[in-house]
């Protein structure tokens, strides 16, 4: 896996590998039965279309409920061998397949969690995962102060598989900074972000670049600002999808991959309805005024994650 030239999407199943999750706009893509073998199914058809559209990057995690078995299994019979990887650890799914859990995820950035998990990750998709990520860094995390844990991180990444993290909260971009400085015998630990930017959230664009600019793989997640960008769009989106012929998805896409820092964007459909409307950002260029207009939609840090930690889980 290389710093791309332009960049691709990769497509996350966040919303498909458990039955709940914060996303607004899910309850009509996907199966009227939540059930595991209903989840798997639409999991496949979802895979199947992002393939014949010519996606070939596929991000999962320990917490996405059954998204690795569900890949797993569609690589296994598919075939694929041109499919890259990348996974997550650190949260642990507790939903135990319910709408109504009290908690589904719990986080835990501690070495025994790395290895427990790092070894399911194997055990589902072994030599498939390319990029293996710290789940959700935030600057309070006792990762930064573990020496055990980094020196395990920095033995993973001398065995081949690159290691990075993702971000969410406020402090993205000091995480980011602090992150990237770490350091295990002269060779940097990570190589690599996957941090939330979109037209609502974009205070790490910066330091994004900086990541960019040092030879580090850069991600950017929760493009739609999980469903916000769809379900609310802000004016400047909605009149530009208007005046496009295209919606606020696409539009919000789009703007996600004219980012000069962006290597791939993450999609993360519930359904292949979702998928195509997506990949229509694909073929919709704007031009630097259009994403100017777009940017006045932005929200300060504080505001943007106090909405979403309101968001229920559905």
């Amino acid at each position: 896996m290389t710093v791309a030239e332009t960049p691709e999407i990769a497509v996350g199943l966040a919303a498909l590998g458990r039955p709940a999750y914060i996303n607004l706009g899910r309850e009509g893509a996907l199966p009227p039965e939540r059930d595991v073998a209903s989840m798997r199914a639409a999991t496949w058809e979802v895979l199947d279309a992002a393939y014949a559209a010519g996606v070939r990057w596929v991000d999962v995690a320990r917490s996405y409920g059954r998204s690795e078995e569900f890949l797993a299994g569609w690589l296994g019979e598919r075939g694929h061998q041109d499919v890259t990887v990348s996974s997550k650890w650190g949260y642990a799914y507790v939903g135990g397949w319910r709408l109504d859990a009290q908690v589904h995820e719990e986080k835990e950035h501690s070495l025994a969690r790395f290895d427990q998990q790092e070894a399911e990750s194997a055990g589902l998709l072994g030599l498939w995962i390319s990029l293996y990520q710290v789940h959700s860094l935030t600057i309070d995390s006792p990762l930064f102060t573990d020496g055990a844990l980094l020196d395990r991180l920095a033995e993973y990444a001398a065995g081949g598989v690159r290691v990075g993290f993702t971000t969410s909260g406020p402090a993205q971009a000091e995480t980011v900074r602090r992150a990237f400085e770490l350091e295990r015998s002269g060779q940097r630990v990570f190589t690599a972000v996957q941090s939330t930017w979109n037209l609502l959230e974009s205070s790490v664009g910066e330091v994004l670049g900086e990541a960019r600019a040092a030879g580090n793989l850069v991600m950017l997640k929760e493009t739609l600002a999980n469903g916000r960008l769809v379900a609310e769009p802000p004016a400047p989106v909605a009149e530009l999808a208007a005046a496009r012929g295209v919606t606020a998805d696409a539009v919000a896409i789009a703007a996600a991959l004219a980012q000069p820092f962006a290597d791939a964007v993450l999609a993360g459909p519930a359904s292949v309805g979702q998928l195509r409307s997506n990949l229509d950002a694909t073929t919709l260029s704007l031009d630097d005024a259009e994403l100017a207009h777009l940017s006045t939609s932005r929200e300060s840090p504080a505001e943007y994650w106090a909405h979403r930690s309101r968001l229920d889980w559905n």
